[in-house]
């Protein structure tokens, strides 16, 4: 490797990395204001400026060369960076007492590192109002135009959010040009031009607390949390996400609800803004907990003595729980001779038992991080935007930083990948080809197949003129040509697979196609987990049907009802339990409870029927054979200072014997709609992922049916129109809303009133008939 010396310290670093990455990979410290990690750079602030073989280039941007010798502080440098925080300090309002960002503000501590106590310069100021944006607030007075914001949306998660304007203050006085240093200059004159604001007015900013979040100062804020508390009284409570599968590291921040009531309330999540974005179910969403619980010790009773004598012989659950949690069912399923019941799960760990079998290893190579580094990303089988919006940002940021490119595969167009700029290729096909998409990557990454796989995809193209053209290429519209530059230079391809292949009626044969692309491409494959713990629970329960005898449903319905919500017996939700998940990473990670409990848990049943244990985190050290023996109490939650991941562990992944054997391989199985029907998808809004985002006050809505504004004009439908959706024996009627973005029409199972399962039993797709049954109701 090249190396590089910095303030003296000798430092290896890999090519086309920044001063800054170096610096900070080291632990030597270099001032910013503008900069974040994972974004490109502004250049708004100038801070990180350090002299490199003396000469003075800005850190951020400036890419290291072997041999080079970087200072980081000196006296000339000192003085730019303090006549930088001056002009930041320039009209900006003295009111750090009131300030929500007062106490985390990056500019409060910058000012006095930089030990700023005079002000040499002064403007006149031009005062703005503050702005409502719906879930976040804008507070030009407070605006540094770093434009964090605006990098935070575009390069990490692909929203073209924010954009700068003009402030339509006063022209600088041109004798300050001459009198200021030309770094302090340039900053105020920025500042003095410009402002932020929304790229579209009518946007709510639901999907954007992650730039609020990366705002230096109080100038963007969320507009739950304003004026609400000081942050040196907040307690922060290290978890991990307990909606979606990436359970990336959040903390809840708490403290007591007021003066006269002492017990503590949720009063908002953060993260660690360079290394754990956030969508917005989890920033927004975590006000779901089981507040007043209590316990039934007559219902307790009952549940424990149905389930001892045999009467209770399913538990029906779903992924919504801890690995300890799991851990405790299976025992329970050992000794009782239980039917554990969880059909997403039971797919996910049906669809890796056939991925292993044609792999040779017990997971799936692919991480979010693999993402990241690829140079070529394939996405099939996804609203990847709504099923895992991390690996969404994960995507964006390959295209953004790395200047990757990607194809991404799907029945419905989401015209939202737009904004991950021209490197990525959506490629709409019809519903039902997922295997041909599979048999493509096949015939073209491919290498030392067994025969009979390589006379199937051999009998696949056709000959025109000098070419060979491939049937599945046709079939899912792409332009090989167009395609080959992408498919010869990739050096680390990976491959994102979601539900529409799991949830597929043949997703055994799916599941071993994929088996092959792993072990016989150098893709890097990830199987998305569909729900927050699928891996967990599939690596350690035994799933099966359901049985006779009656059912104890663990946040679902059955003949008793253990939840959340609406329950026989109380349950903890996932805010007020400690315990692990097993992410998409497949990394075991932490998550601590932040909000005390009241209630029975399933560790205090499992210990009336003699399964015995003083806390459910006693499991932690014996979750099963995939598992490590390590105590709750000792597993890390953090990402150091170059971003290396410290949560938990990461699960080894076995190799096994694979299996080459020839199978049925079917080419096309298309879902059609026929006969006056329609197509219909299963997914959610952006913001929204399950029942517990959907009885959450901070995204509270209720569900509806969301289609493109161009397909409800077809329909003959208006914004809330109600419908009766009609599917074989199964009527639904619902509410019509918008979704600008995706091409198509989807029913979301966010709303637990809307029986959505019923609909999308064995697919995610379903045709179906929608028929207008009432007027505007707005």
């Amino acid at each position: 490797m090249a190396k590089i010396t910095i303030d003296g310290q000798i430092c290896e670093f890999s090519e086309g990395q920044s001063i800054l990455e170096i610096a900070r990979e080291n632990g030597i410290y270099i001032p910013t204001l503008c900069y974040l990690h994972g974004a490109t750079p502004t250049l708004a602030c100038r801070l990180c400026m350090v002299e490199a073989d003396e000469k003075v280039v800005y850190s951020c941007n400036a890419k290291a060369k072997d041999g080079m010798s970087v200072i980081t502080n000196s006296p000339n440098l000192s003085k730019e960076r303090n006549a930088i925080m001056q002009v930041y300090c320039i009209n900006h309002p003295l009111e750090c007492g009131v300030c929500d960002k007062s106490g985390e503000c990056e500019l409060q501590n910058l000012t006095q590192q930089m030990r700023v106590s005079a002000q040499s310069f002064a403007v006149v100021d031009s005062a703005k109002k503050i702005e409502d944006w719906g879930f976040l607030s804008y507070d030009p007075s407070l605006c540094i135009v770093c434009e964090r914001c605006i990098k935070a949306a575009k390069d990490r998660l692909g929203f073209e959010a924010f954009k700068l304007v003009a402030r339509q203050s006063e022209p600088l006085s041109p004798n300050l040009k001459d009198s200021m240093p030309k770094d302090a200059y340039a900053v105020l004159n920025k500042m003095q031009k410009s402002l932020i604001a929304r790229v579209s007015d009518d946007d709510d900013c639901v999907n954007y607390g992650e730039c609020a979040a990366a705002c230096p100062t109080g100038a963007l804020s969320v507009s739950a949390f304003k004026y609400s508390s000081n942050a040196w009284e907040l307690r922060k409570i290290p978890a991990s996400n307990p909606h979606t599968s990436d359970c990336e590291l959040l903390f809840y921040e708490v403290k007591r609800t007021s003066i006269s009531e002492p017990k503590e309330k949720i009063y908002r999540v953060t993260s660690d803004i360079n290394f754990a974005p956030l969508h917005a179910g989890a920033r927004f969403g975590w006000d779901f907990s089981n507040e007043n619980a209590r316990k039934d010790e007559v219902k307790f009773n009952e549940i424990v003595e149905k389930i001892k004598t045999g009467v209770i012989k399913n538990i029906k659950f779903n992924s919504f729980i801890t690995n300890e949690e799991a851990r405790i069912l299976e025992l329970l399923r050992e000794k009782f001779d239980l039917n554990l019941i969880n059909f997403e799960a039971k797919r996910y760990q049906d669809f890796l038992r056939n991925f292993s079998e044609y792999s040779g290893m017990k997971l799936y190579s692919g991480s979010e991080q693999a993402v990241r580094n690829s140079d070529f990303i394939v996405c099939a089988g996804s609203f990847l935007r709504s099923d895992a919006p991390n690996l969404a940002y994960a995507l964006n940021n390959a295209l953004k930083v790395r200047k990757s490119r990607a194809l991404y595969f799907h029945a419905m167009r989401d015209s939202g990948l737009d904004a991950f700029g021209k490197n990525l290729i959506s490629c709409q096909h019809k519903a039902g080809l997922e295997a041909q998409i599979l048999l493509w990557i096949l015939q073209n990454f491919g290498a030392q197949m067994p025969e009979w796989l390589d006379k199937k995809l051999g009998a696949n193209f056709e000959i025109s003129g000098e070419n060979k053209i491939s049937n599945f290429a046709k079939n899912l519209n792409l332009d090989e040509n167009a395609l080959r530059e992408i498919c010869q230079n990739a050096q680390n391809p990976a491959l994102i697979i979601g539900e529409d292949f799991i949830k597929h009626p043949r997703a055994g044969t799916l599941a071993k196609l994929l088996g092959m692309v792993e072990r016989y491409t150098n893709f890097s494959v990830l199987i998305i987990p569909p729900r927050t713990n699928s891996l967990g629970v599939a690596l350690i329960c035994n799933l099966s049907e359901k049985g006779a005898g009656e059912i104890l449903g663990y946040n679902e319905d059955g003949n008793f009802k253990f939840g959340v919500s609406e329950a026989d017996l109380h349950a903890p939700s996932l805010v007020q339990q400690e315990g692990t998940f097993t992410n998409y990473d497949k990394r075991v990670v932490p998550t601590n409870a932040a909000l005390a409990y009241g209630g029975y848990e399933l560790n205090d049943i499992a210990n009336a029927l003699g399964i015995n244990a003083t806390f459910a985190i006693s499991y932690t050290p014996n979750l099963g054979e995939y598992f490590e023996k390590i105590k709750f109490d000792d597993l890390e939650n953090f990402y150091d200072n170059c971003g290396e991941n410290h949560r938990g562990y990461a699960l080894q992944n076995r190799q096994i014997s694979p299996n080459a054997d020839k199978f049925d391989i079917f080419v096309s199985d298309e879902i059609c709609a026929k006969n006056g029907e329609i197509l219909i998808y299963e997914a959610n809004p952006l913001h929204h992922f399950n029942a517990f985002t959907g009885i959450s006050a901070g995204l509270g809505e209720s569900g509806a049916i969301f289609m493109h504004p161009s397909i409800a004009k077809e329909l003959n439908l208006a914004l809330n129109d109600m419908v009766k959706i009609e599917c074989e024996s199964e009527k639904i009627v619902v509410k019509v809303k918008f979704d600008n973005e995706f091409c198509g029409i989807y029913l979301p199972y966010f709303d637990a009133k809307i029986p959505t399962q019923n609909i999308f039993v064995n697919s995610r797709y379903k045709a179906v008939k929608i028929e207008k049954i009432g007027g505007n109701n707005e």
